[in-house]
Formats: structure tokens, C-alpha cells, sequence
């Protein structure tokens, strides 16, 4: 089992990616695999809503949304991080999921996920509030921890000294992990994913 872990901070080594790491080895002590996924710096587009992903499984600009949608199919799991930009997420992380989920949701449909904030201060809640949204709608079981999935730092020595941050993603880890395994074995078991109900877009109450 694998979980593809994005970093969605323009800093490859940063305070996001620090977070990312801590989940990451504690993955590995519960016999999951990970690998952190860098948005990078190059800019990202925004979703344009043209449609021309449709049934392609993959959006109409080739960059790395298109290497990240490839990467999840191969996934078992997810957790994005974003630093806190304006009290949500940076824009660059949004216009990259924006793309990801709504070109390649076949990808991450009922699979676990879960995501991150990192913040000097404030905004963080907001920060998970917005990401969140992501897989609430994509059918996707949301993973939580001990607290709220945050760490404090204005780089990433300061986060390394947020003891109680730390400790919420080693906890996310193992949730995850427990989650990755209790479906694993559900599979075994004969267990299908539920069938949602589909054809009904209501655009307006009268």
C-alpha cells in the first residue's frame, strides 16, 4: 500500500514539506509506503471549467497536475499540504487541485484522505476547512488525528520544536495506516465500495 503525499508549498524543503516528512516516517513504521509529490514553482493554471478533460482522465495542460493524476492512480491514499497563504491555502495549490480532482477524480474516489496546514500563526483552520472540501465531494473517507492536522513554524526549525504539531501528524499516520489496512482487509473479505446514487444536479430550488 502507498501513500502519495503533495506538497503543495512553493518551498521544496519548507515548513510543508517538514510536516510531510514526519508523516512520512511514521508510514513507513506502520508498513506503508509514501513518496512526497512536489507542486513545484512553475505556475500553475487555473481550472478553465472547458470541459476538455471529459473522459480523458486527464486535464488539457500538460504539466505536473497531469503527473500528479497519473501518480494517484497507483495510490492507495492521499494527504496534501499547503502552507497558509491570506488565511487558506496557497493559490498555487489550489489552482493545482482545482485541476487534479476535478480531471482525474477516478483516481481518488473512495480512497482515504486527509490534509495539512503549516502556518507561522493563524489560518490554519481555514486552511484544512478548504482542503478538506476536496475529498468531502469526491467520496473519499477523511482521516483526522489527535488534533487538528496543523504544525507551527516560520521555518522548519521551528517546526521541528511544535512538539504537539509533530505528535498530530504521527497520529494522522497511524490513522491513516489503520484505515489503509481495515479496507485492505475489507476487500479480502468481499466488501464492495458503496454505489452512489447518481442523476440528480439540482442548480435552483423554486
Amino acid at each position: 500500500m502507498k501513500v502519495l503525499l503533495i506538497n503543495g508549498s512553493p518551498h521544496e524543503k519548507g515548513c510543508t514539506y517538514t510536516a510531510l516528512s514526519e508523516i512520512a516516517s511514521e508510514l513507513k513504521e506502520c508498513g506503508i509506503d509514501s513518496k512526497i509529490f512536489h507542486v513545484g514553482t512553475a505556475p500553475v493554471r487555473g481550472c478553465m471549467g472547458c470541459g476538455g478533460c471529459a473522459g480523458k482522465g486527464r486535464c488539457i495542460f500538460e504539466d505536473t497536475v497531469n503527473t500528479a493524476i497519473e501518480k494517484a492512480s497507483r495510490a492507495d491514499g492521499f494527504i496534501f499540504g499547503s502552507p497558509v497563504h491570506y488565511a487558506s491555502a496557497g493559490g498555487a495549490v489550489t489552482s493545482f487541485l482545482d485541476r487534479m480532482f476535478y480531471a482525474g477524480k477516478a483516481n481518488m474516489v473512495y480512497k482515504p484522505g486527509a490534509a495539512v496546514a503549516s502556518c507561522r500563526r493563524a489560518g490554519s483552520t481555514a486552511t484544512l476547512d478548504q482542503l478538506n472540501k476536496y475529498f468531502t465531494i469526491s467520496n473519499m473517507p477523511l482521516v483526522g488525528s489527535s488534533y487538528w492536522n496543523m504544525v507551527h513554524g516560520n521555518t522548519p526549525e521551528e517546526v521541528l520544536q511544535d512538539k504537539e504539531g509533530l505528535q498530530t501528524m504521527r497520529n494522522l499516520a497511524r490513522n491513516m495506516a489503520w484505515l489503509l489496512h481495515c479496507i485492505e482487509a475489507g476487500k479480502k473479505a468481499g466488501i464492495a465500495v458503496p454505489l452512489p446514487e447518481t442523476g440528480n444536479t439540482t442548480n435552483f430550488i423554486r
